[in-house]
């Protein structure tokens, strides 16, 4: 059996084996009958004896009927959950019942009977079958089932089923096969879960939005570990897990050591021959009597030399004793020792300052002392070490260490870089390094033709007996892993499938350009690439090819036709089926029912309806009695309220108390006060504002200042009389319209009685001096009265009556002699004066040119309309706008 399903054979309690008596009720109808139905929450109530059983739906406190609705809103209402809902125990408007993420089997039909609960799996499930009892099915909404029944090896149920017999052509046994949720979308690959929140949940190995890859790591179509000891893999879905590297124990790396090996406490051990860099890093420069080789070696200088060039060796410092060779700069000869009397000591003997030499110890072949420690070089078959000569072995590993014996120096000298042991094979007197051979390596490097080197050359494979060395693959690979006969790639433009060499991929399997035949995603059955979205085929478990995936199901109102491979969608009556006859329906639309496989008239009965999402009426789940003469059933107890409508009734409350009263009186008199506070305080804000602007207007002094208020506390505290010492604040905008306002009015005020004096001095038409262009062109201004007077323009406009012209009647031939006026009273109100801008016919005109007449002449044949207003009118002068905001 499928363990992830083994929770559906978990039941839970079971109903009574007959139908009893009760109430069932779904959002706006009740009904009272007999029903085994065990589908739902039960709702009960201290303050009633009846119990309702509440179908999914929503329930608010205005859900009829009465009952339903009392019940509800009863204070001591609660809820108890039936198999596969999770409601609290008390009731929270507005309420949800709801079948649980998952799918509850019935041992009956409509819902009735032992009762069994399966959740979504929590991981997927493929290839697999549980087997189930069921007469009816209910689903969470956004949950789908994968079934099989009889003959018909897969059908997907979108919705609940009230009874498994009603669907027609499909009988037998039943086998769950999946369940998911169709919240996703995209929709979950076959390595994942659809979760009622949407997203995926991946199986062990696997990730992304679809779980459609694996994680690092991971490799092959189930996403299994790479092989331990391995840092890093071919991972990916297509990957083959090859080992790409090795996890190195001690590897130098992790201190920060370049040719040495790390110990357990980060410490790092030199190869022989290094040091530490000036920058810190370990075994990164060569010792002092040893230089950096084009290999990247640290090799011994020769014998004598205490230092000498990197790359060519050549010596710098000779030690005491030694001098360097003309003919090889590399090299520093030992200098011969001299007996008392002069004499040169020979080889194997050294001078001591007596008459004699004396001879060397036998492994010396120069020397300075009588010791084997006074060497200076060594006899043949020996060689310095650490200051003393050593033989070597057959191998040419000097005695004592790790170093390997060079003729040509006559010392002991390192390996290389990388080696931690090497061997010349059949050594003798005559080998040379050349013929050195590298036994094992530093961690991270790999043995391969007698070198450490970083990684295996093609061809070859790292042997997993030791993880170092570079094992050849098999003739039939061009490349291996693991193993020599596991090929990677192969000669002969063969392909390479699961390590071994074929002529063309395999079903299942696409070419990849580097030659290789690599596994299709899983969820595919063929495929053109290894992404889940590039499927050729699918497997039976995911039908469905849709834009290259393969997807385990169509959508709600089609069903897979597996002759055409597609989806085809189903009859118009249906609104899930297994086929595109209208008697394959799986359930119906609303106010329909499945019957036989067919969509019929629900035809409900009490006037009920089909319940939404259960695919039945209400009068089939509550079977009411009808009254007869003949009928023995049992009479239902009478209850209230079960169809009457919800009348919703306004709680008056109780009586309040009288220090409730008194409470809320004063309550009302706090706010009122408070707000009559505000408006006052916001009154004496106003006032003081145009007490203040007034004040400013009238240069009075403003007592609203801090420094006033600081004045006449020092004028009160010591005796003196109100001063004026405190000066008002600055003016505002306001303050400075205000006075331009009232300089405005002052002023005009002013022009007009100046119009007045100059108007008193206008004469009348009668003694006026008729001149040559008068009868012609006029200006006019209003008299006081409203009559019109013509006003010559000449020099005479400001003169008054002539008496010569009153005595004799005859006009004067020259100007008239102006009136007397104040004193520059004229000039203070010139045209250019804003108050008499628009009057410039109050003051003499210019003398003009004889041009000038003749134009003003011609002109002025137009006759003049008359004036209409009064002479003492001022005409304005259009100089530009004005910037009064006090005028229009």
């Amino acid at each position: 059996m499928l363990g992830l399903f083994l929770s559906v054979m978990l039941f839970g309690a079971s109903a009574a084996a007959n139908s009893t008596s009760s109430v069932v009720c779904v959002a706006g109808q009740c009904l009272q009958g007999f029903s085994n139905i065990t589908l739902g929450v039960t709702l009960t109530s201290d303050d009633s004896s009846t119990s309702l059983r509440l179908l999914p739906g929503s329930y608010s406190d205005t859900t009829s009927p009465q009952l339903l609705h009392d019940l509800l809103t009863s204070s001591s209402a609660s809820l108890s959950s039936g198999v596969g809902f999770t409601n609290s125990t008390n009731v929270n408007l507005p309420l949800t019942v709801a079948v649980d993420t998952g799918m509850i089997i019935y041992a009956e039909s409509l819902y009735g009977g032992s009762t069994a609960y399966t959740t979504l799996p929590s991981q997927p499930v493929s290839n697999s079958s549980t087997p189930i009892t069921a007469s009816s099915l209910a689903l969470s909404s956004n949950v789908w089932a994968a079934v099989s029944v009889g003959n018909t090896d897969r059908v997907i149920l979108w919705e609940s089923v009230p009874d498994v017999s009603q669907f027609g052509g499909l009988s037998g046994d039943m086998a769950l096969l999946d369940l998911q949720s169709s919240a996703c979308s995209p929709s979950c690959s076959g390595n994942g879960v659809c979760s009622a929140s949407g997203t995926c949940t991946c199986a062990t190995g696997f990730t992304g939005s679809s779980c459609e890859s694996c994680k690092a790591g991971f490799f092959g179509p189930s996403c299994q570990a790479c092989p331990s000891g391995c840092s890093d893999c071919d991972d990916g879905i297509t990957g083959s897990g090859r080992c790409l590297k090795l996890e190195v124990k001690n590897d130098p790396s992790t201190c920060d050591c370049l040719n040495g090996e790390c110990s357990s406490s980060g410490s790092c051990t030199c190869n022989p021959g290094w040091t530490a860099a000036s920058n810190g890093t370990a075994c990164a420069k060569c010792q002092d009597g040893f230089f950096l080789t084009s290999t990247g070696d640290c090799k011994m200088c020769q014998l004598g030399c205490t230092s000498c060039s990197d790359g060519t060796g050549v010596c710098i410092a000779c030690a005491d004793g030694f001098t360097q060779n003309a003919n090889d700069k590399t090299k520093c000869t030992a200098e011969s020792t001299k007996s008392s009397s002069g004499a040169v000591c020979p080889n194997g003997s050294f001078g001591d300052g007596s008459a004699q030499c004396k001879s060397c110890d036998p492994a010396c072949a120069t020397c300075n002392g009588a010791t084997s420690n006074d060497c200076l070089t060594c006899a043949s078959g020996t060689y310095v070490f650490n200051g003393t000569c050593v033989s070597a072995s057959s191998t040419g590993v000097c005695d004592g260490g790790s170093l390997i014996a060079d003729n040509n120096k006559g010392a002991c000298d390192t390996c290389g870089a990388k080696c931690t042991s090497c061997e010349i094979a059949d050594f003798t007197t005559a080998s040379t390094v050349d013929q050195l051979k590298c036994t094992e390596c530093l961690p991270g490097s790999f043995l391969s033709g007698g070198a450490c080197i970083d990684s295996c050359p093609s061809g070859t494979f790292v042997n997993p007996s030791d993880n170092s060395t570079c094992t050849a693959c098999d003739s039939s690979c061009s490349s291996c892993t693991g193993s020599a006969s596991f090929c990677l790639t192969c000669p002969n433009g063969q392909l390479a499938s699961d390590g071994t060499c074929v002529a063309s991929c395999p079903s299942g399997t696409f070419k990849k350009d580097s030659g290789t035949c690599l596994t299709c995603h899983p969820d595919c059955a063929t495929c053109s690439g290894g992404s889940f979205n590039e499927c050729s085929t699918c497997p039976s478990d995911r039908p469905v090819l849709n834009n290259g995936r393969c997807l385990p199901t169509c959508s709600s109102s089609q069903f897979f036709d597996t002759t055409a491979g597609s989806c085809k969608s189903c009859d118009s009556s249906c609104s899930s089926c297994y086929g595109s006859s209208s008697n394959q329906c799986l359930s119906c639309s609303s106010e329909k029912v499945l019957r036989s496989g067919s969509c019929a008239a629900a035809n409900c009965s009490d006037g009920t309806s089909v319940v939404s999402g259960l695919g039945v009426c209400l009068s089939e789940l509550v079977a009411v009695p009808k009254a007869s003469g003949t009928s023995s059933s049992s009479p239902l107890p009478s209850i209230t309220g079960v169809s009457d409508p919800t009348t919703i009734t306004l709680n008056s409350g109780r009586k309040l108390e009288w220090w409730q009263i008194l409470l809320m009186a004063l309550g009302c008199a706090f706010i009122f006060l408070a707000i009559l506070m505000l408006w006052r305080r916001r009154a004496r804000k106003q006032r003081a504002k145009r007490t203040a602007m007034f004040a400013s207007a009238k240069n009075l002094p403003h007592k609203d200042t801090w420094r006033y208020r600081l004045v006449r506390f020092g004028e009160k505290l010591f005796g003196h009389n109100r001063s004026r010492r405190a000066y008002p604040e600055a003016e505002s905008e306001e303050m400075k319209l205000m006075k331009l306002k009232n300089a405005e009015e002052a002023r005009y005020s002013h022009s007009h009685t100046i119009e007045k004096i100059v108007g008193s001095y206008m004469r009348d038409d009668a003694s006026r001096a008729p001149t040559k262009h008068s009868h012609h062109h006029h200006h006019h201004l209003h008299t006081q009265n409203g009559l019109l007077a013509p006003v010559p323009d000449n020099a005479s406009v400001l003169s008054g009556p002539s008496i010569y012209s009153q005595v004799t009647g005859k006009p004067r031939q020259t100007p008239d002699v102006r009136q007397p006026l104040k004193k520059d009273l004229t000039s203070r109100f010139s045209a250019s004066t804003g108050s008499f801008s628009g009057s410039p016919e109050l003051l003499p005109p210019p003398p003009r040119t004889d041009a000038q007449a003749y134009a003003y002449a011609v002109r002025s044949d137009s006759p003049v309309s008359p004036p209409t207003r009064g002479a003492y009118w001022l005409e304005p002068n259009q100089t530009g706008g004005s910037r009064n905001p006090f005028r229009p």
